[in-house]
């Protein structure tokens, strides 16, 4: 499935990137990202698709009640280790679930709405893309920039470019 393709496509440059990095690097503040780290924004991408992966057996999902680990933000290698493991586990049925979110900081009520798995990882995907566009960034201010040509860049946006260049 194209999908499931294109997510481990992006697990590999994930750790492609990482592998530019130090753990020093990884764990920086970034005057490029706000005083934001290349780390949070991996762990950020990592524990959306836990989330996922967490709530399927029982069909919710609620990205809001995600773990929010500072040790994958810290620990380029942890980060690594759990790309491999989403990478492993990624492949499942389709099926239909909930997702449950939070609107408001003055009113408690959760939201509730129908979804799918499928959906909620073309969801993950391109929160990752956007995530991944960011970390570019950061990378710069390490000269790491020996990353895939389209490393945080749409696909919609890559098509579009094929489609002028023709």
């Amino acid at each position: 499935m194209e999908l499931i393709k294109a997510i481990k496509d992006s697990f590999v440059q994930l750790a492609e990137a990482l592998d530019q990095l130090t753990n020093q690097q990884y764990t920086t503040v970034s005057s490029h990202l706000s005083g934001a780290t290349v780390g949070q924004h991996m762990r950020h991408i990592i524990e959306l698709y836990q989330c996922l992966l967490k709530g399927y057996d029982a069909g919710v999902v609620c990205y809001d009640h995600r773990k929010r680990d500072p040790a994958i933000e810290t620990n380029k290698e942890m980060a690594k280790q759990l790309l491999v493991e989403l990478f492993a586990g990624i492949e499942r049925t389709n099926k239909e679930m909930k997702l449950e979110s939070y609107y408001s900081d003055t009113d408690s009520s959760v939201m509730i709405l129908p979804t799918n798995y499928y959906r909620e990882l073309m969801y993950n995907l391109e929160h990752s893309v956007h995530h991944m566009a960011l970390i570019r960034v950061g990378l710069k201010e390490f000269s790491a920039d020996h990353l895939a040509e389209n490393f945080g860049v749409a696909t919609s946006t890559i098509l579009h470019k094929k489609q002028c260049a023709q």
